[in-house]
């Protein structure tokens, strides 16, 4: 900036050219010019602009500010600045801090913050000639700390979704248990379940989750069954509330058939698949669950909380239907509903 300036035409400017400046603006020049913090000096009546290199990331695509009215440089904000212009330009200065401001420097507006200074500039009678500005954009500091305000208020609306959801499931739990030991026990894997499900979301950012990785999740405490399992399906990302359901499921269907189903022999097997269509469309999205070689099925007498969940829970859930089939050959669950209900949500 410093050749710039040299090079500049500064005759075609009211400033005239730089031999015949001021003792006072030549002096704030060199002393701009060898600052590494951003600087840029605002010079008489017409406010002319004279900046160092370390200003210009702030004018961003904006035509060149060097020789032109301050005014014109921040135009988009001139009704905003021109108050503190005036009161530097009268003598006393301003400084304040994270300053918003909607400027236009890539042909656009956006939100943006600045601490800085407006200092008058005197010569040596004392008469006030100019101003400098010294600044700092902190955007990226206010956008961070908005940030972290908006996911300290999600995650308190997550803890809150959660403990409610653990509040629930412990409820049906110890009403639908027949002994206390075996109500702590399906509580324990219940609730390990939908932890496991919360740390798959959070690699994810809450985003989303992987459909196979849900499964699997909520199978692990379930592998050492006598039976086998295989998983078969495309890849598919849930929604962070349907996945959690899913796990929750998932979990209750593979603990009855540790204990009364296919996983309760070594020669059963258990075929976990799903079907996808065209994102976010009206195509059917199918998840199946089908039991074999396992001892024959009889229908519970009673529906406890696992069937409620994986009954009605999921199909208000998924917005969709459901089928739970007691075959005596193995147990047959299917969930069908819509591509465009599956889609991961803001």
């Amino acid at each position: 900036m410093a050749a710039a300036i040299r090079a500049h035409k500064w005759d075609t400017t009211p400033l005239g050219p730089i031999d015949a400046w001021p003792v006072a603006l030549k002096t704030a020049v060199g002393m701009m010019v060898n600052s590494r913090f951003p600087k840029c000096i605002v010079w008489g009546a017409e406010h002319i602009t004279i900046h160092n290199d370390a200003f210009r990331p702030i004018l961003g695509d904006k035509p060149p500010a060097l020789g032109r009215p301050f005014s014109e440089v921040w135009s988009e904000v001139w009704d905003e600045l021109e108050p503190m212009v005036t009161k530097a330009l009268a003598g006393e200065a301003t400084f304040i801090e994270d300053f918003p401001l909607t400027i236009n420097r890539y042909g656009h507006p956006e939100e943006a913050w600045f601490t800085f200074c407006y200092s008058p500039i005197r010569d040596e009678a004392g008469r006030i000639l100019g101003m400098i500005d010294t600044v700092m954009e902190t955007t990226g500091k206010m956008q961070a700390e908005r940030n972290s305000r908006l996911l300290n208020a999600e995650l308190a609306h997550r803890m809150k979704n959660t403990m409610a959801m653990i509040a629930a499931i412990a409820g049906q739990t110890f009403r639908s248990a027949e002994t206390l030991e075996e109500a702590q026990s399906v509580l324990s894997e219940r609730i390990a379940t939908l932890g496991e499900a919360h740390s798959i979301l959070t690699q994810s950012s809450w985003s989303s989750a992987p459909i196979q990785a849900v499964v699997e999740g909520a199978l692990a405490p379930h592998r050492s069954g006598l039976g086998t399992i295989r998983l078969a399906g495309p890849p598919l990302r849930l929604a962070a509330d349907l996945a959690m359901t899913l796990a929750l499921a998932v979990n209750e269907l593979a603990t009855n058939a540790v204990k009364y189903g296919a996983l309760s022999v070594e020669a059963g097997e258990v075929s976990i698949s799903w079907s996808t269509g065209r994102p976010q469309s009206e195509d059917a999205f199918r998840f199946e669950w089908t039991e074999s070689g396992g001892p024959p099925v009889v229908k519970p007498k009673r529906q406890g909380f696992g069937s409620r969940l994986v009954e009605r829970v999921m199909a208000q859930k998924f917005h969709g239907e459901v089928e739970l089939d007691y075959r005596p050959e193995g147990l047959h669950y299917l969930l069908t509903t819509t591509m465009a209900q599956v889609a991961p949500r803001e």
